[in-house]
């Protein structure tokens, strides 16, 4: 069976930044209070003229420049996102549109919140394992700041904007590994955008007991699925929600020999964006060699999950 592999990788966050300070001088916290509770420094801001469609193309065309290819060589573009307002056309028939695709690229927009890119990277593989598609462009991006309260300080602390995109093209020897994905629908509204506007809230709690006591098992069984330890892991992107969640369901994991992305520090909680940004900055770092194994793991929005090892492009 023909089988999938990233080829390249590119990211996009928008120029304003906001650091804490920046909010502590709207809402009643301090950089240290920041600091200490999720980690983060810094986070990018989106502008009125960035909607979530236009995050996508940037962080696109730079996957495909990086990839050495057009965009009709393209024949499916999933793009991996919550917080798209407009509904049709959706966010991947847009990038489509705004990258010239001619080639009558399948397009498709997948809502799985903060595990949407590793959900919609396995819905590439299986795409192009079925013979349904041949390469495939898979973006996760948010503009999380659009739909947060900035009155509310415990949430108003983690939302940043951004996106991250791969090119996945078939392979005859698989460099993306089985998909392990579910999710827990009786916890489904720990996290919530909810109401018109829309906006973010969450059980910040019960997400971090959930996390860091049930996750790390089933990390390990997205390991063992792909037949590689977690020691020999060469990298772990987990989806840049917390810091604090980040470090310690990375030592729970076993991967002891794996740099750890720690992006969520400067870009803050970019929900479906998150994990493909953070690994892209890696690689454009050279922090991580070609081919070594990766494991990425999405959690959080409907307290879904979803997770795959891959050979790093």
């Amino acid at each position: 069976m023909t089988g999938s592999r990233v080829v390249a990788l590119g990211h996009y966050q928008p120029a304003k930044v906001l650091t804490n300070e920046d909010l502590a001088a709207m809402v009643d916290t301090t950089d240290e209070w920041i600091r200490s509770r999720v980690g983060i420094k810094t986070r990018h801001v989106a502008g009125p003229d960035e909607p979530v469609d236009e995050l996508a193309y940037q962080a696109a065309g730079k996957a495909l420049a990086g990839a050495g290819l057009t965009p009709d060589d393209i024949d499916l573009v999933l793009v991996a996102t919550s917080t798209a307002i407009d509904r049709s056309p959706n966010m991947a028939a847009r990038v489509a549109a705004k990258l010239g695709m001619g080639a009558s690229p399948a397009v498709m927009d997948i809502n799985v919140v903060c595990s949407g890119f590793t959900h919609a990277l396995a819905t590439a593989d299986h795409a192009i394992r079925a013979g349904s598609a041949s390469r495939a462009l898979v973006i996760g991006a948010d503009k999380m700041t659009e739909i947060t309260d900035w009155n509310d300080r415990s949430t108003c602390v983690l939302t940043g904007d951004g996106a991250g995109a791969a090119v996945v093209e078939a392979a005859a020897e698989p460099g993306i590994g089985p998909v392990l994905w579910g999710s827990v629908p009786e916890m489904g509204n720990a996290v919530r955008i909810e109401g018109s506007p829309p906006v973010f809230a969450q059980e910040g709690q019960s997400v971090y007991r959930w996390t860091t006591s049930r996750l790390p098992p089933l990390a390990r069984k997205v390991c063992e699925k792909a037949g590689v330890l977690p020691e020999d892991l060469a990298a772990v992107v987990l989806h840049q929600a917390n810091l604090r969640i980040i470090e310690p369901l990375a030592a729970r994991i076993g991967a002891v020999n794996a740099v750890v992305a720690r992006d969520v520090v400067d870009s803050g909680n970019t929900s479906a964006a998150s994990i493909p940004m953070a690994l892209s900055k890696l690689v454009q770092r050279g922090e991580i060699a070609t081919g070594a194994p990766v494991l990425l793991f999405g959690f959080g929005g409907n307290l879904s999950y979803a997770g795959q090892v891959i050979r790093c492009p």
